[in-house]
């Protein structure tokens, strides 16, 4: 059997060779102007992607879409034959080139290495029948998943295996799915994202972390920064209450000096009175 890491480099060379020797269309569009199913499908699909750029964020050979035109096939006639994913990434190419769309022929014949289907009652049976056999059978995509934003039981996961066939993936005691292309978890997150409560799907790192997104990578690290600001706070406190502790101490010590010293004084001006050298006692303490 084909090692799986090798699968995607026999995959490349065939659809360079095929769309050589096919002329590819010209009059491609990338916007149906269709709408995502509801509010929460949006914000679905934008936490997927902004996550991962922010996750990804110290690369710069990879790309995320979503909602977008994949064009893949030569014969293809604007979206009749296949409309883009909710979410996709695509691992080892140019982050810095501008894409309306994902043409498989302009890209040296790549295709997404990970995608995320949101389903609803109007796709559900797409994206798990023709969508799924298309990701498998001509994308050869290694990871699929598909999630319900309204039914948070709903992820379910495949990994295509040696044979280009498509497994279930088995979830951890968390019921999470682990990607191995982007080496992150999939799992449910319960929390608020643009105003909206909702069991969302989420990326986590390898130990379990959320994968933030930027607006949280920025609070988290606001956060810190409050912390940490409020740690030196307290300890610049500590230190100036020890300081005045100490100063309390040297004057309390400053006292009693003094008041050695006076009952000295007053000591030695009693013995003055009675006719008694203070001088001559310190000399011969046996002096009487």
């Amino acid at each position: 059997m084909m090692p799986v890491e090798s699968i995607g480099e026999q995959i490349d060379t065939e659809a360079k060779i095929f769309f050589e020797e096919h002329k590819p269309p010209t009059d491609l569009i990338f916007d149906d102007g269709a709408e995502m199913e509801s509010n929460r499908h949006r914000i679905a699909m934008t936490v997927l992607i902004r996550s991962v750029e922010q996750g990804l964020a110290n690369r710069n050979d990879f790309f995320v879409g979503g909602n977008m035109f994949i064009y893949y096939s030569a014969k293809q006639i604007r979206n009749q034959d296949f409309r883009g994913p909710d979410f996709f990434a695509v691992l080892g190419v140019d982050s810095n080139t501008s894409r309306q769309g994902w043409v498989v022929w302009e890209e040296n014949g790549r295709y997404p290495d990970v995608i995320v289907e949101l389903l609803s009652p109007s796709t559900a049976n797409q994206d798990t029948g023709k969508k799924k056999d298309i990701y498998e059978q001509v994308f050869r995509t290694p990871d699929y998943f598909v999630f319900d934003p309204f039914e948070p039981n709903s992820l379910q996961g495949w990994r295509l295996d040696a044979t280009l066939r498509y497994q279930p993936l088995v979830p951890n005691e968390r019921g999470w799915l682990w990607c191995e292309t982007l080496g992150f978890w999939l799992g449910t997150w319960e929390g608020i994202v643009d105003r909206e409560t909702a069991t969302w799907v989420r990326f986590f790192d390898e130990s379990g972390n959320l994968v933030l997104l930027p607006e949280e990578a920025a609070q988290q690290q606001a956060e810190t920064a409050q912390q940490q600001a409020e740690a030196a706070q307290q300890q610049a406190e500590a230190a100036q209450q020890q300081a005045e502790a100490a100063q309390q101490q040297a004057e309390a010590a400053q006292q009693q000096a003094e008041q050695e010293r006076q009952r000295a004084s007053r000591l030695e001006a009693r013995l003055r009175e009675l006719g008694e050298d203070p001088n001559d006692l310190t000399l011969n303490p046996n002096h009487s």
